[in-house]
């Protein structure tokens, strides 16, 4: 399957699907980021169980919306800091486009950003439960004792693009979600290909 509308650049496809329903029109773009803090030298990741709003029960990185005067690094910065009390130098490793057949006014820009420097501890908020996994696939020879990273706990779709981000491989990805289950606003996953950079 080709790159789908939304996705520009050099990506080699890596997964897709839902090839028997079309794509969902792109609506004006909604930027959002999504921070994911891994420790390297410890072999783990930092998610967050989210507590509230789209994603309640989920694990995920930490993020919100871009607001107005404010650039997409400065909004993964600042979102990181109020959901887990961490201050740290976001970097840029990917995008995804998200549109859903419940909200046709908007699509979900998503800027994924990989944070491996900070200062401070992670916090418990209102929102966002901070917890550390590991990014180990075998747990027997991991500096942590952290378990294994909830892929049935997290969106349908970060299973296909999160092992591009612990291995530093920039990568983009679109999703159409339905009115059903889990997903923005409450979808499931019903068309979607992600791709790595070539």
């Amino acid at each position: 399957m080709s790159a789908p509308p939304g996705i520009s650049g050099q990506y080699v496809n890596i997964n897709s699907g839902g090839d028997e329903v079309a794509w969902l029109p792109v609506a004006k773009a909604k930027h959002f980021t999504n921070a994911f803090v891994v420790d390297e030298k410890g072999q783990r990741i930092l998610l967050g169980y989210k507590k509230r709003g789209i994603g309640q029960d989920l694990w995920n990185g930490f993020g919100g919306k871009v607001e107005e005067g404010e650039t997409v690094t400065q909004a993964a910065a600042r979102e990181l800091k109020e959901e887990c009390s961490i201050e740290g130098k976001p970097v840029p490793c990917g995008f995804l486009l998200f549109t859903t057949a419940q909200n046709t006014s908007f699509s979900f820009f998503i800027h994924i950003f990989r944070v491996e420097e900070w200062t401070g501890e992670p916090v418990e908020t209102d929102e966002m439960r901070p917890k550390w996994f590991s990014t180990n696939p075998d747990q027997t020879t991991s500096e942590s004792d952290a378990p294994s990273i909830p892929y049935d706990g997290m969106w349908a779709d970060d299973i296909y693009w999160l092992p591009k981000l612990l291995a530093k491989i920039p990568f983009q990805g679109r999703a159409d979600f339905s009115v059903e289950e889990n997903g923005p606003s409450g979808g499931a996953m019903v068309k979607w290909w992600f791709g790595e950079q070539v």
